[in-house]
């Protein structure tokens, strides 16, 4: 006893005493200590010698040096150990299968993947009972055309849990036939799930960013168009003193953040107008964004301004930034501002007064540092007392009012912006042109231009177009009369011809005050009602008074 390990002393003793009282045979294991400290594993084999002529009981026996092979066992345990613990963290068993006895044999992480519990003998049976019913036919074509050509195989495919979970698996196996034909493999099943969801989320944020970096692409190049185009001049040009009061106006608003809003007929130049305040404000590097409000469905003019999340409504397909976003440390110019939904002049509203939005869609606050500058060719006050636009938005956009002048009330200005046009277009058009006839530029200062500036551009562009000479004509017809102011005749009585002032207001007393629409006072006079509204105001007419006339 000297040499059994202290730790196995004990159970020794007891096998020796067992067997000596029963007579018994004994087979034990046992670990000798050796003095150098190593560790000797013995087995011992006994039984009752049957000569017992001596007196006492003898045993006759075999000790066996098993040193090496519980070395080799308990390195295969660990093998053993590590594979299985491996096998676990990587998701992956292996298997074994015989297709001609059909047996199968897994490991303790199949079991795990499969969800069945060890006490179940694998079979084929079982395995198609957890293959999801649409990849049954791919599984099966795989197994039987390996088998029958003796090939590996390697695919993926689902698997339809019992509480309708799906996993997806990828599996591999080799054919490791034996020499008499017999096709066997062996391979292993990895559980891909986690995997195979976070590449079809990556995957699916990828579709979102790209698909909104190529919406961001398109909107920065439609600005990049839209700031370098030329919709109706580059320059402000003019010198009479009506559009110098306004220019002197504007630089000084323009190096503050006020909001201002621009007011003017259609054709006027309001873009232009603030355009120019961007551009000589503090935030001239950054986004000027333009939205006319007027050209929007007013079911998606939330959206344009303040952005969508995806799925805020149909076709929503993934999160938009608004213009106001797009605009951020920059301007945003409001075009049309009197045709906003009352819906959304309240959120506009917000904007203006708190300095935050929130999406379509979403909850999320977001903080816009943004200069706003609006414009309308509307009377808003007009509106206000309809109670089509809110008063409280138009007193936070009126800090700072600009009204651009109409070309009649600034024909000085006519021959220097002809002059400018027929270069701007002859340039283009590949001619020569000196100027205009004396005859041509007397009817252009003569016409009203109730499409304004705008109007004047497209005429001289036909003329320029059509022109064969050296000399700019301009066709009488290209003027439409239909569009000219038309002073109703005064009545054949004795006394001075009723002022402009004084038939602006006969029509508003007839028609209690309404300007626009069938009945309304610019239908009576023959002009437009955005031509009346500002002629209405330069005469400082209170139209209102006539509401109750």
């Amino acid at each position: 006893m000297q040499r059994t390990h202290p730790e196995d002393r004990s159970a020794v003793q007891e096998v020796v005493e067992r067997a000596s009282r029963e007579r018994a045979k004994f087979d034990f294991e046992h670990r000798l200590l050796m003095p150098d400290g190593s560790v000797k594993f013995l087995r011992v084999v006994g039984r009752p010698s049957e000569d017992q002529g001596r007196g006492g009981l003898e045993f006759v026996g075999a000790v066996t040096d098993v040193t090496e092979r519980k070395r080799a066992e308990e390195a295969l345990r660990r093998s053993e150990s590590y594979l299985a613990e491996a096998q676990r963290l990587s998701h992956t068993g292996s298997f074994g299968a015989s297709v001609t006895s059909e047996e199968i044999f897994w490991s303790e992480e199949t079991f795990r993947i499969f969800e069945y519990d060890r006490a179940i003998k694998p079979s084929t049976g079982i395995i198609f009972q957890r293959v999801h019913p649409e990849d049954v036919a791919l599984v099966k074509q795989t197994i039987e055309r390996a088998s029958r050509d003796g090939q590996d195989f390697d695919f993926e495919h689902r698997l339809l849990m019992p509480d309708d979970s799906v996993k997806h698996v990828h599996v591999v196996a080799h054919n490791v036939s034996t020499e008499s034909g017999e096709p066997q493999f062996v391979g292993a099943v990895m559980d891909i799930t986690a995997a195979r969801r976070s590449q079809q989320a990556l995957e699916r944020a990828f579709q979102e960013i790209q698909a909104l970096k190529d919406q961001l692409y398109n909107e920065n190049l439609a600005l990049k168009e839209e700031i370098d185009r030329s919709s109706m001049f580059e320059e402000i040009v003019g010198v009479s003193p009506i559009l110098h009061g306004v220019l002197t106006r504007l630089s000084k608003v323009a190096p503050t953040d006020s909001t201002v809003l621009i007011v003017g007929e259609t054709g006027t130049g309001k873009e232009l107008v603030a355009r120019a305040i961007h551009k000589r404000s503090p935030r001239s590097s950054r986004a000027f964004v333009s939205v006319n409000c007027a050209s929007i469905p007013r079911d998606l003019i939330a959206s344009e301004l303040f952005g969508h999340e995806k799925g805020a409504f149909t076709g929503a397909l993934q999160r938009r930034l608004g213009r106001f976003e797009l605009a951020e440390g920059g301007t945003i110019f409001l075009d049309e501002i009197g045709e906003l939904p009352a819906e959304t002049q309240v959120a506009l509203l917000r904007v203006l007064q708190e300095r935050e939005l929130q999406r379509v869609g979403g909850n999320q606050v977001i903080r816009v540092d943004v200069r706003v500058i609006a414009a309308t060719n509307r009377d808003l006050q007009a509106a206000m007392s309809v109670d089509s636009f809110r008063s409280d938005l138009f007193y936070r956009l009126n800090v700072f009012p600009l009204e651009i002048p109409p070309l009649r009330d600034r024909k000085e200005d006519i021959p220097i912006l002809v002059e400018y046009f027929i270069h701007r277009f002859a340039g283009k058009a590949g001619k020569k042109i000196r100027g205009v006839s004396k005859k041509s530029l007397d009817l252009l200062q003569s016409y009203p231009w109730p499409g304004n500036i705008r109007e004047l551009q497209n005429v001289i562009e036909r003329s320029v177009i059509v022109c064969d000479s050296e000399n700019l004509s301009v066709d009488e017809r290209w003027l439409s009369r239909q569009s000219l102011p038309a002073r109703p005749v005064p009545p054949r009585s004795e006394g001075p011809a009723p002022t402009e002032k004084e038939m602006i207001e006969a029509a508003l007393t007839e028609t209690r005050g309404r300007v626009s629409g069938p009945s309304g006072a610019a239908v009576r006079l023959g002009i437009p009602p955005s031509t009346l509204e500002t002629r209405i105001r330069s005469l400082k007419i209170n139209k209102y008074r006539f509401k109750s006339a």
